[in-house]
């Protein structure tokens, strides 16, 4: 099996310090460069958010951060502004290594945001990794990042149901534990059958 890491949105943004910080994100970054040479692909994803963003609370009058509306696609977590397409808070941590395979940009259409490193939050919308890994004989998936119970494992759960062979090592993921969402992430993927 040809094997591939892939690191879930190490961005400024998600670092403490950042306008949506994940608790210790900055701790993975050793963690995940140590591992990058193991691997016979490596594919890093970056939220790529369009400055008004529907995802944003700031983009709906009278909203706060972590409230949660009802949009066409679904229910959806209303974020602080993050991780603004060009900005320093969008970018990679300084620390990361990215001379990766490929840079998967996602989460840059207005009107809808994308968790998953596979499909837009419709869950149909995809943002063509699937393809990718399939035309280099990909089968097998390690996926690192943040956070674990939000972006990490929406792509983990989609990876599995596109029937990739999924890992998560938690050792290189931090959450975001939104009303318990971390023990619900790992229940979710434990059920699908991947790898913790």
């Amino acid at each position: 099996m040809t094997n591939a890491l892939i690191v879930i949105d190490v961005q400024n943004d998600f670092c403490p310090g950042g306008a949506l910080a994940v608790p210790e994100g900055d701790a993975v970054v050793p963690v995940i460069n140590a591992m990058m040479d193991r691997f016979d692909a490596v594919i890093l994803t970056q939220d790529w958010h369009v400055a008004g963003h529907s995802s944003f609370a700031s983009s709906h009058a009278g909203r706060a951060p972590y409230e949660v509306i009802d949009m066409p696609y679904g229910a959806q977590v209303l974020w602080p502004d993050h991780c603004v397409q060009g900005s320093t808070g969008a970018a990679f941590h300084s620390d990361l290594r990215v001379d990766g395979d490929l840079i998967l940009r996602k989460g840059f259409r207005r009107e809808i945001d994308s968790y998953s490193a596979f499909f837009e939050n419709d869950r149909s919308t995809p943002t063509g990794l699937d393809g990718y890994l399939r035309t280099r004989g990909i089968t097998r998936l390690t996926l690192v990042g943040l956070a674990t119970d939000f972006c990490v494992q929406y792509s983990a759960l989609d990876a599995a149901r596109l029937g990739f062979d999924v890992t998560v090592d938690l050792a290189a993921c931090r959450g975001i534990d939104l009303d318990g969402s971390l023990d619900a992430a790992l229940s979710a993927m434990k059920a699908a059958g991947i790898t913790l």
